[in-house]
C-alpha cells in the first residue's frame, strides 16, 4: 500500500527516445574509448599496444559465444512480461556458466600453441580473458533495462564502465607506468564495475514486478531450457562468428604484416568503430519493436520505412563529422608514426576509405534488424555466416596480393575489403529480409544514398571536388528530424 509503480512499468520503448539515449552515450562512450586509446598508443609502444589489442580481441572473440544468444532472445521476448525479465536474468547467468567451462579449458589449451611466450604474459591474458567474461555477464542486465523502458539507465551503465577505464589509464599514464599489465587491470575494473552497476540497477526496477507477474509468459520458447537453447542456438552461433566481421582484417594483417601492421589499422579502425555505435543503437532500441510486430505485417513495414528514414538522414553528418574529426584530432591525438606513413600508410587515409562501409552498415540496420526478430532465426544466423565468409575470402586474396607489392597497399586492401564487406552485407541482408518493397518503392532514395556517399568518399581519398557530392544528402534531414521527433511507436502494454 503506498508503494510507488515501478518506473519499468511507467516506460515502455521507443525508438527514438532509446535510439538517443543509447546511441548519445555510446558516442560520448567512444570518445573517452578513442581518449583511452590515446594514452595507452603514448604510454606503450607499438608492438606491446598491438599484443594488448590482439589478445583482448581474441578472447573477446573466443568467449563471445558462451552469450548463448539469451541476451537478444530477452531483448525480444521481454516487453511481453516484464515480471519475468528478472528471473530471467540468473536463468541466463546458470546456462552461460555451464558453457563457459569448456571455453575456459579450449583458451587454456590454445594458448601456448598461438603466444611461445605465454607465461611472461599470463597475467595480460588473464586479465583480457576477464575483462570478456564481464563484459558478456553485463548483455543480460543492460538488456532487461532496455525493455523495461530504461534505456537510459543502461546508458548509465556503458558510461559509468568507459569513464572508470579511461580514470584509471589516464592515473597510469600520469605516474608513468609503461606496463601493459597494470592498463589492462585498469580496464577490468571498469567492466567489472559497468557489469555489477547494470545488475543492481535490473534488481531495483524489476525484481518488485517479479512478484505479481504468475500469470505472465515470455512465450513458449522459454518455457524449458532446451526449447530456450534450441531456439536461441541462431542466435549463439551468430555471435559466435559476429565478432570476426569487423576483426578479421586485423587478424590476417597481424599474420601478414606483423603486429604493427595490426596496431595501425587498429588506430584507423578507431573512428569507424565510434561512427558503428550509432546503428549498433538502433539496432538495439528497434528490435524490441520489431519484434513485438513480427506477426504484424503493416505496423512491421511501417516500422522498418520509419528507420529508414532516419538511417537516409545520418548520413551526411556521420560521413563529414567522421572526416573533420579524423582529419584535426588524429595527427594531434596519436603519436606521429599512426598518421605519417612510416608504418607503411596513414591511419587518417585507411579511415576514409572505411567510411564507405560505415554508409551500407548504416543503411543495413533496418534489414538486419529484421532478420534478427524475424520468425527464422536461422536466416539471420546464415546471414552472418556469409558475411564472415566473404570477409575472410576477400580479406585473405586482397591483403595477401597487395602486401606482396608493399606494406602500405596490403594495408589499403585491408581497408577496401572492410568495406566490401559492408557493402555486400547491406545488400544480402536486404535479399533474405525480403525487403523487395523496401527497395522498389524507394529506389530514388537508395539510388542517391549509395552514390553520394560512394561519391564523397573518393574525393576524401582521391579527388577532392568530389567530396561536395554528400551535400545533397542533406535532403534526407527533414525526414529524420520528423521520426526522431515523433519516436515512433511505442510499445503498449499487454
Amino acid at each position: 500500500m503506498g508503494a510507488s509503480t515501478p518506473l519499468a512499468a511507467a516506460r515502455q520503448p521507443q525508438m527514438g527516445r532509446d535510439s538517443a539515449w543509447l546511441g548519445g552515450a555510446d558516442l560520448v562512450a567512444v570518445f573517452l574509448a578513442l581518449f583511452g586509446q590515446v594514452l595507452l598508443t603514448r604510454a606503450l609502444g607499438t608492438e606491446e599496444f598491438g599484443l594488448f589489442i590482439i589478445a583482448f580481441d581474441a578472447f573477446a572473440t573466443l568467449f563471445l559465444i558462451v552469450d548463448l544468444g539469451l541476451p537478444t532472445l530477452l531483448a525480444r521476448d521481454g516487453a511481453k512480461a516484464l515480471g519475468k525479465v528478472w528471473p530471467s536474468i540468473f536463468r541466463i547467468y546458470r546456462l552461460q556458466a555451464i558453457m563457459l567451462m569448456p571455453f575456459i579449458a579450449i583458451a587454456c589449451a590454445l594458448t601456448p600453441f598461438v603466444d611461445a611466450s605465454w607465461r611472461d604474459h599470463a597475467p595480460l591474458l588473464l586479465l583480457c580473458a576477464g575483462i570478456a567474461i564481464a563484459h558478456i555477464a553485463s548483455y543480460a542486465p543492460r538488456t532487461a533495462l532496455r525493455v523495461g523502458g530504461e534505456a537510459r539507465l543502461e546508458a548509465f551503465t556503458k558510461l559509468t564502465e568507459r569513464s572508470l577505464t579511461v580514470l584509471g589509464y589516464a592515473v597510469l599514464f600520469w605516474l608513468g607506468s609503461t606496463s601493459v599489465t597494470m592498463f589492462a587491470m585498469a580496464f577490468f575494473i571498469g567492466a567489472l564495475a559497468g557489469l555489477l552497476i547494470s545488475l543492481w540497477w535490473s534488481k531495483k526496477l524489476l525484481q518488485p514486478q517479479a512478484a505479481n507477474s504468475a500469470d505472465a509468459s515470455l512465450g513458449e520458447v522459454w518455457h524449458s531450457n532446451t526449447t530456450l537453447l534450441l531456439h536461441a542456438l541462431p542466435f549463439a552461433i551468430t555471435l559466435g562468428v559476429l565478432p570476426y566481421v569487423v576483426r578479421i582484417e586485423k587478424f590476417i594483417l597481424g599474420g601478414t604484416l606483423g603486429l604493427d601492421a595490426a596496431a595501425l589499422f587498429h588506430v584507423a579502425q578507431l573512428a569507424w568503430l565510434a561512427g558503428l555505435v550509432v546503428p549498433q543503437a538502433m539496432r538495439a532500441a528497434l528490435l524490441p519493436l520489431l519484434g513485438e510486430r513480427r506477426d504484424q505485417p503493416a505496423e512491421f513495414s511501417a516500422q522498418m520505412n520509419h528507420s529508414l528514414d532516419l538511417c537516409f538522414a545520418l548520413l551526411p553528418y556521420g560521413l563529414y563529422g567522421g572526416a573533420a574529426v579524423v582529419w584535426l584530432a588524429l595527427p594531434i591525438a596519436f603519436p606521429e608514426q599512426y598518421t605519417d606513413g612510416t608504418l607503411g600508410a596513414s591511419a587518417i587515409e585507411l579511415f576514409m576509405v572505411l567510411l564507405f562501409g560505415w554508409c551500407c552498415t548504416v543503411l543495413a540496420t533496418p534489414t538486419y534488424t529484421a532478420l534478427q526478430a524475424g520468425p527464422q532465426p536461422w536466416h539471420f544466423t546464415a546471414f552472418i555466416t556469409s558475411v564472415v565468409v566473404f570477409a575472410g575470402g576477400v580479406g585473405w586474396l586482397l591483403i595477401g596480393w597487395q602486401s606482396e607489392a608493399s606494406p602500405g597497399d596490403g594495408l589499403f586492401a585491408a581497408a577496401v575489403a572492410s568495406s566490401l564487406t559492408a557493402a555486400f552485407m547491406l545488400a544480402l541482408s536486404l535479399r533474405l529480409a525480403g525487403s523487395k518493397s523496401l527497395v522498389l518503392d524507394r529506389g530514388k532514395d537508395w539510388l542517391l544514398a549509395l552514390s553520394l556517399s560512394f561519391l564523397t568518399c573518393c574525393g576524401f581519398v582521391w579527388f577532392w571536388p568530389l567530396m561536395f557530392s554528400g551535400l545533397g544528402l542533406f535532403t534526407f534531414t527533414p525526414r529524420g528530424l520528423a521520426t526522431l521527433r515523433s519516436n515512433g511507436p511505442s510499445l503498449q502494454a499487454e
